[in-house]
């Protein structure tokens, strides 16, 4: 979503009209709230260096368990 609009209506003409296959009437007919609801729930957030960071310091890498031959 770009800051100054606030939502991207690019991006949800392309998810409920290409995606949804709705035809613009009914698009433009739905409110933002009605639009998400169709979309169902929203995918989690990419995980940025902070995350990372975190689970590697959670699960950090040891010695393999597997013999070598």
């Amino acid at each position: 979503m770009t800051a100054e609009a606030g939502f991207d209506w690019p991006a949800m003409m392309r998810a409920g009209i290409a995606g949804l296959g709705l035809s613009p009437d009914a698009f433009w007919a739905l409110t933002p709230a009605e639009l998400r609801l169709l979309l169902g729930p929203a995918a989690p957030a990419p995980m940025d260096r902070d995350r990372l960071s975190d689970l590697m310091r959670a699960f950090p890498d040891g010695p393999s368990k597997t013999p070598t031959p």
